[in-house]
């Protein structure tokens, strides 16, 4: 029932669990109950399911038949407590999880997924966003970045996640996060931009042959950034608003008048006119070493006159009549890290706002991750399984009704792997006659 074994849930998990098994723990042999293994899995298992209770009911069922899904299904071997998983995970450094990633894309790479991911000219679009994801007037951690208001301090936590996005997929491909938090015992504020730069480091040094444009909101579209991406030797696709970029808007209104730019007027099937307008070679700033970018706007008039979207971008790529519809696209596509994945985290049942636990070390962030890994797991899923895809549409109107019935069954009965389960839940057996 799989396009590619490696990429079903099964081959996924056992991933996974090379990886987990693979850490290093530092606590004292002898002393240990619970392996890192399998709090780490059992943590992955919480987020996957969408179900902070899992380890209890799991418990209950190994206490009353001596089976349990945890250890059939994700091979965990003995159910840690919640408060010493909670202990253990804590003194993790997120940085070991950041080999998974690369690994889950290169499944996808072997399985000719990827290709139905390049944008233009064999590019891959990354899309580049921050969220906060906790908050708190009273727990916090050394990570934790201060906000100060009236006198009183907030505490919170932020992320910058990049995600291969393409126009036409419904799907987006998370790469590793990056913490924008305060660290190394600095006292001054990490922010978005700098963990920006870093999040483009390493997506060249993780994958340096792949072509890549990174597209994002008009925070990045000033110089020390783009300054990142040419070092990097990626392509950009930035928002850039006239509020932020006087002087940029000022040449392109000139050179406009002098007949310098260029434009596209299409109609649609329901009678909306969409309006492209481009010109190459500005300079986006004032300053006398400015870059020269190309510059691109578009907006979409309803048939009463009223502008339903408007926008603008610069970027490295050279604009034509052939391809500003593409690159309009391609700039619209960023929206999808805040729908896809921010939306789907924070809303769609994995509740990345909640408080799964804080710590004193890096609890909140490793949760974070275990939580993105599950997204992924279940991205790859609905891209690639057809077992998975068959069971969600052919027997639930909804992706909440459906989680709630693998929760339910999960909790209450015992499978050999996770696709034992979703047989069952496609074709259950007939009930005994009374």
């Amino acid at each position: 029932m799989h396009y590619k074994k490696h990429l079903s849930f099964t081959a996924l998990k056992k991933a996974l669990s090379e990886h987990f098994g693979q850490m290093d723990d530092r606590r004292q042999h002898g002393k240990v109950r619970y392996i890192l293994h399998d709090c780490l899995m059992s943590g992955f298992a919480m987020m996957f399911f969408q179900d902070p209770s899992i380890l209890t009911f799991q418990q209950r069922l190994q206490d009353k038949i001596q089976k349990n899904n945890l250890t059939t299904v994700f091979g965990v071997s003995d159910i840690p407590k919640d408060s010493q998983m909670r202990e253990i995970l804590d003194a993790i450094e997120v940085a070991e999880l950041d080999g998974i990633f690369p690994d889950f894309l290169h499944r996808l790479q072997r399985g000719k997924h990827l290709t139905n991911y390049q944008f233009f000219d064999s590019m891959y679009l990354v899309s580049i966003d921050g969220s906060e994801y906790f908050s708190s007037q009273n727990i916090h951690c050394p990570h934790c970045l201060v906000t100060q208001s009236k006198g009183i301090n907030r505490y919170h936590h932020q992320i910058l996640q990049s995600v291969i996005v393409h126009p036409d997929m419904r799907q987006v491909i998370p790469l590793s996060p990056e913490q924008i938090s305060n660290r190394d015992g600095t006292k001054k504020q990490d922010c978005e931009i700098n963990a920006g730069k870093r999040v483009v480091h390493n997506i060249r040094k993780t994958y340096p042959k792949m072509k890549v444009t990174i597209t994002a909101d008009d925070l990045y579209s000033k110089q020390p950034f783009i300054d990142e991406l040419k070092k990097a030797k990626m392509s950009f696709i930035l928002v850039a608003k006239p509020t932020d970029h006087k002087i940029l808007f000022e040449w392109v209104n000139e050179l406009t008048q002098l007949g310098d730019g260029k434009s596209l007027e299409l109609c649609d099937a329901k009678g909306r006119r969409h309006y492209y307008q481009w010109i190459n070679q500005v300079p986006l700033n004032g300053t006398k070493d400015a870059d020269l970018v190309n510059f691109f706007q578009y907006r979409i008039v309803s048939k009463t006159g009223k502008i339903n979207y408007k926008n603008s971008w610069v970027t490295d790529i050279h604009v034509d009549k052939n391809n500003v519809v593409t690159l309009v696209k391609g700039g619209r596509a960023r929206w999808k890290i805040e729908n896809e994945t921010f939306n789907t985290l924070k809303n769609q049942g994995y509740h990345i706002e909640h408080n799964f636990g804080h710590g004193q070390r890096n609890l909140s962030m490793i949760f974070f991750v275990l939580n993105l890994l599950a997204f992924y797991v279940h991205q790859i899923l609905q891209l690639t399984d057809r077992l998975y895809q068959t069971v969600r549409h052919k027997k639930f109107t909804s992706l909440k009704e459906y989680w709630n019935q693998l929760r339910c069954t999960f909790r209450i009965l015992v499978f050999r792997n996770f696709e034992h389960m979703l047989a069952y839940i496609l074709d259950p057996p007939e009930l005994m006659p009374p």
